[in-house]
């Protein structure tokens, strides 16, 4: 799949140009860059099969709120549910706060040209920022919460169109990035280097300082994640398994290679022991530094990998991040045939024997997740991405498999509370709130009239029965292609589209 064609098709259904138009040429801040595309201040437009589909089902749901392990603060990370797109240190993609219940739903959505803002976070006056991705490459952009105007914006890396790579599917550099207590924040970029851009007080951005990793990397390799440990080390991870962690306060860096042929694909974890947490397309990892900052394992669990790449995923093996629950588990999602596998390992120290259990859930023979799994009080909540091999995949009225699964871990192993095989999210990732009790997700049903429709459905955690689903819009414009769902202080919600952001609220 080329990705011009497509993104052409994303533009004419939007009513949008790629690089031209409405999009007049504005000052780049780095001279070695081009000029940043100005940002439309509109709607993501509407189609006029808007009309001609349910605009709202199901029913105002009762908050319920529910318990979970304490996640601990991490003291170099924005606070948590503001500082990166699975919420904390843990991943646990839950929210203390309540999101909407349903009640006199309003919707409001910004277009930014053919630009996903695939992880955003908090600052400390509530407002979003987001790694915004696109034909030309990454953009750091800060948003009004309400208008969703752009306040400024900042190209961090571009992109290049003749590497080959599929920027749909292309992770390196761009996808991930983590926000700092001061409001600083740190992104991997293109060329294999991290930055470090601050939030000001008015909300302009500031690119402060640059590091540059391609050295410790061979070629063809990129960065794929950053993260910082209970220390202030920050971390780097690269597509290969080039594992690397930084001094920023001398420049230090030291490197450690993972067996060769493991390629790192998802975000990372970590915990108040100092430990980071990984998952390659084989293994499990738990890493500490030592005291000279050299990355180390400590202990690597494989996992079944499959015998092939699913439809849905980008690599053939989990598409997990690793999510740690309380201060004894951590679970994934493996690549298993002919079904997909929870799995949960005892990360404690002085453990011998670490699976706790392992778990079918999905549909036979279509299963897979290419997103982290959501932790819900001793729970975890599993979304079906099997199928979803681009946006072509949800085109004409056509989805990818159903399913959604509830996984309780108890002390003596663990149960699938409940299936639902009837919500299709092709690519969200979905998130809870603790506060009311609902996990939701960015939803496609399969529609025999051709008409695109989709939606944000709100799910009952404990009984896995949908409370209602919300029309966002139809066609391709709507599309999140892998975007993450998030909860904002004030418990409003927000999921990025392939042309812009929508807001959801109670009235």
């Amino acid at each position: 799949m080329r990705l011009l064609p497509v993104a052409q098709a994303v533009a004419a259904a939007a009513g949008l140009a790629i690089l031209t138009g409405p999009f007049a040429p504005a000052a780049a801040e780095d001279p070695g860059l081009p000029p940043i595309p100005a940002v439309p201040g509109l709607p993501i437009p509407s189609l006029p099969t808007d009309l001609l589909v349910p605009q709202f089902e199901g029913a105002e749901a009762t908050p319920r709120p529910m318990t979970a392990p304490v996640v601990p603060q991490n003291p170099y990370l924005a606070p948590n549910g503001r500082s990166s797109m699975h919420n904390d240190a843990y991943s646990t993609d839950a929210y203390a706060v309540s999101g909407p219940v349903g009640h006199d739903l309003t919707l409001r959505s910004r277009s930014y040209g053919v630009r996903e803002c695939a992880t955003i976070a908090f600052d400390s006056r509530d407002r979003i920022v987001g790694l915004c991705g696109g034909l030309e490459g990454f953009t750091m952009m800060v948003v009004d919460p309400v208008s969703l105007d752009v306040i400024d914006e900042l190209q961090i890396s571009q992109r290049d169109l003749t590497s080959g790579a599929n920027p749909l599917t292309d992770i390196c550099g761009g996808t991930y990035f983590f926000l700092d207590p001061d409001d600083h924040a740190f992104a991997t970029t293109t060329d294999s280097g991290i930055a470090e851009v601050e939030v000001a007080a008015d909300g302009t951005l500031t690119r402060v300082e640059d590091w540059p990793m391609a050295s410790y990397l061979d070629e063809g390799d990129c960065l794929v994640a950053t993260g910082v440990d209970w220390n202030g080390r920050l971390w780097w991870f690269s597509q290969q398994g080039v594992v690397g962690t930084l001094d920023r306060a001398t420049g230090q860096v030291k490197v450690a290679r993972l067996p060769a042929g493991e390629g790192i694909f998802n975000s990372v974890s970590g915990d108040e022991t100092g430990a980071m947490y990984l998952v390659t397309t084989h293994a499990t990892y738990r890493m500490d530094a030592a005291l000279s900052g050299q990355p180390r394992v400590t202990w690597r669990l494989p996992y079944d990998r499959g015998t092939q790449q699913k439809p849905g995923t980008l690599s053939q093996g989990s598409g997990t991040s690793p999510t740690l629950i309380g201060k004894r588990w951590i679970v994934i999602a493996d690549n298993a045939e002919p079904r997909t596998n929870v799995v949960v390992y005892d990360r404690r120290r002085g453990i011998s024997k670490r699976l706790h259990c392992r778990v079918p859930v999905l549909a036979a023979g279509a299963s897979a997740t290419e997103n982290s799994l959501v932790a819900a009080g001793s729970s975890v909540i599993i979304e079906n991405n099997y199928g979803y091999n681009g946006v072509q995949a949800t085109m004409l009225g056509r989805s990818t498999t159903p399913g959604m699964a509830r996984v309780l871990i108890q002390s003596d192993g663990c149960r699938v509370a409940w299936t639902n095989n009837d919500v299709i999210a092709p690519t969200s990732v979905p998130k809870a709130s603790l506060g009311n009790g609902l996990v939701y997700a960015y939803t496609k049903p399969v529609r025999n009239d051709l008409i695109d429709a989709w939606y944000l459905t709100a799910i009952d955690i404990r009984t896995g029965k949908v409370a209602w689903s919300r029309l966002t819009g139809t066609g391709i414009q709507w599309n999140n292609h892998y975007a993450s769902i998030y909860l904002g202080p004030d418990g409003t919600l927000y999921v990025a589209t392939v042309a812009g952001l929508i807001r959801l609220a109670d009235g």
